[in-house]
């Protein structure tokens, strides 16, 4: 296939979507599936997936959002190194309206700290190259997606020797994210839709462990609505067959050992942390990266004191129930009053790949929120 409109064909979702309705009703039971991702997401809301499903298969989404996961401590650690003196602290603009504990990055920005948006971390290498007189910083956040592109920046700007340049490094991953979710008795799901843009970088061996320790079928998708449809109905086909197995529904882009070059710089140049906090999660062992001691000359963490307290989320947010799937995001009490895209009080609507984001822009007022919605107070915040 060589062109997009190929994965969105509807008379090819069509048959899928019927032949998805027959396995559920030889399944005969309800039937609940995690996509792991936030972009998938966003596709399943933007194209009316779910909508057009069997009632008795419940999408339930999970904590692949980088942004999301972030917690208010990390954000108020990244406003604490932006308002040191001679500092341009860079980040994506997806983390510009992050709420930390008192103010986010873009409120810093209004009240005279230098935060500057970029599209990548060569971006912040080049603004370092012209600016040899100040500090240049890169909030470097992600999963194994992003975490690549910072190790290569970080070995190029260790190559040409550009001294005033840092990261402050909150790459998190995936697996024992997984891990931590499988762990909890409250979660019961019968499998996954797997991430597309990770598994390109680490490949679909990593996911073994779900279906040997934990018994549950994954399968790695794409995010077309022809890959989504397409991954369901692959899951069903494991449930009917009674096996567990990952299967790679998006070969063209995904190798089973995954990228050699991106993994080969991530270890270069990251370690394992012990612990990371993650909003919703809590602590999660060995779930961060941390730049190895050889590169810490570009360690913002190392280069910087920052406050690292944690700090709680709004009790009247229900973020971490939503990334950890327990809650949909119009079940919490703020949604879409108090808490909108322009007046966020949680993360998962601000990020793009946002589930409360996905829902307000595509969902809030789909058939299936009206059908399990309730009735609201208006909810305003002090």
């Amino acid at each position: 296939m060589k062109y997009v409109d190929e994965f969105r064909q509807p008379e090819k979702a069509e048959a899928l979507r019927r032949e998805i309705a027959k396995l559920s009703q030889q399944l005969g039971k309800h039937i609940k599936i995690m996509e792991v991702c936030g972009g998938h997401t966003h596709s399943i809301f933007k194209y009316g997936i779910e909508e057009i499903l069997p009632d008795s298969i419940e999408l339930i989404h999970g904590p692949g959002c980088p942004v999301c996961v972030m917690p208010k401590g990390r954000i108020d650690d990244a406003i604490a190194i932006s308002q040191n003196p001679n500092i341009i602290f860079t980040t994506f603009g997806d983390a510009m309206r992050v709420p930390g504990s008192q103010t986010s990055l873009l409120q810093a920005r209004a009240t005279g700290a230098d935060i500057r948006m970029v599209y990548s971390p060569l971006d912040s290498l080049q603004i370092a190259r012209d600016n040899p007189d100040r500090e240049i910083v890169f909030f470097a956040l992600g999963f194994e997606t992003t975490a690549p592109s910072t190790a290569l920046t970080i070995l190029q700007a260790a190559d040409e020797n550009i001294p005033n340049f840092s990261m402050f490094s909150n790459h998190v991953l995936v697996i024992p994210a997984l891990q931590a979710l499988l762990e909890n008795p409250d979660l019961q799901l019968d499998g996954f839709i797997g991430p597309g843009h990770v598994s390109m970088v680490i490949g679909t061996d990593p996911y073994q462990f779900i279906s040997q320790k934990y018994h549950k079928p994954i399968v790695v998708s794409g995010f077309e609505p022809l890959d989504i449809f397409q991954s369901i109905w692959m899951l069903l086909q494991q449930l009917i067959e009674n096996r567990c197995e990952v299967e790679n529904q998006y070969n063209r882009l995904v190798e089973n050992a995954g990228n050699s070059v991106s993994l080969e710089a991530m270890n270069k140049v990251f370690a394992v942390r012990e612990n990371f906090d993650w909003r919703g999660l809590g602590e999660i062992p060995n779930s961060g990266l941390k730049i190895r001691d050889e590169y810490a000359q570009f360690d913002a963490e190392v280069k910087y004191t920052i406050p690292n307290v944690k700090v709680a989320d709004h009790k009247a947010c229900q973020c971490g129930e939503i990334l950890k799937g327990v809650l949909k995001p119009w079940q919490c009490k703020v949604f879409g009053t108090a808490c909108t895209p322009e007046t966020p009080i949680g993360t998962c609507m601000v990020s793009s790949e946002g589930a409360c984001a996905a829902y307000y822009k595509y969902g809030r007022l789909s058939t299936i929120a009206k059908k399990t919605m309730v009735e609201k107070p208006k909810f305003t915040i002090a």
